[in-house]
């Protein structure tokens, strides 16, 4: 039994679609926002901070350093965050891979993002990997989500808070606009998938919250 379990999945991860999410899992572990503190900013975030490794934990410590830099880093940190949760999906799709595969892509990336194999599977919250990959596959609710954390995160000053409020909001959006399943499925799995991922990474933000202790993130 165990061994057709195993050949059931070596032979999904050596089959077309199996390394697209063996590519999506790879590439969204590229810990870009350490990388560009490291070499560019001359500070290890996994040891700063919140010791996140997402574009906000790389302002906040390089604010303190250099501001100018933190908000370059930062942004660019967010923009490749993004771009890894999209770039596989988009190379899938234009080879012909179906929206089931092409969500299952999408969950990968984020896993990927939140347990990098290159920083011994810890990582970032997903929030901006999974935003590549839903504006990819349902951009108007992820633009609607986005409007929403851009007017929370410049009313309460609190990143976590705003993303989710924002990861609810497209929940919900979904749900309203697309009521019998993601488009080319019949389903919201993937989508509560990754909501789930970024709502577990996001408990140690929760406790802080209730506590009233999670700091505020300045975008200036």
């Amino acid at each position: 039994m165990l061994g057709s379990i195993l050949e059931g999945f070596f032979n999904l991860f050596v089959s077309f679609n199996g390394m697209f999410y063996i590519a999506a899992y790879l590439i969204g572990g590229i810990p870009f926002g350490y990388i560009l503190a490291k070499y560019i900013g001359g500070v290890d975030i996994k040891n700063e901070g919140s010791g996140n490794i997402g574009a906000t934990n790389v302002l906040r410590v390089l604010k303190q350093k250099d501001p100018k830099l933190a908000k370059k880093l930062g942004a660019l940190t967010l923009f490749l965050d993004a771009l890894k949760g999209a770039i596989v999906i988009l190379v899938a799709k234009y080879m012909g891979a179906n929206a089931y595969v092409l969500y299952s892509i999408g969950v990968f990336a984020v896993i990927g993002h939140c347990y990098t194999p290159f920083l011994n599977f810890e990582g970032g919250k997903g929030v901006a990997t999974g935003f590549g990959v839903l504006l990819t596959l349902i951009p108007i609710p992820t633009l609607i989500a986005l409007a929403i954390w851009f007017i929370f995160a410049k009313i309460i000053k609190i990143s976590s808070l705003a993303s989710l409020i924002a990861l609810l909001s497209i929940i919900i959006s979904s749900y309203i606009i697309y009521p019998n399943g993601l488009p080319g499925t019949i389903t919201h799995t993937p989508l509560l998938v990754i909501a789930f991922i970024i709502l577990y990474k996001h408990i140690p933000n929760i406790k802080r919250l209730i506590k009233k202790q999670e700091g505020k993130v300045v975008w200036k």
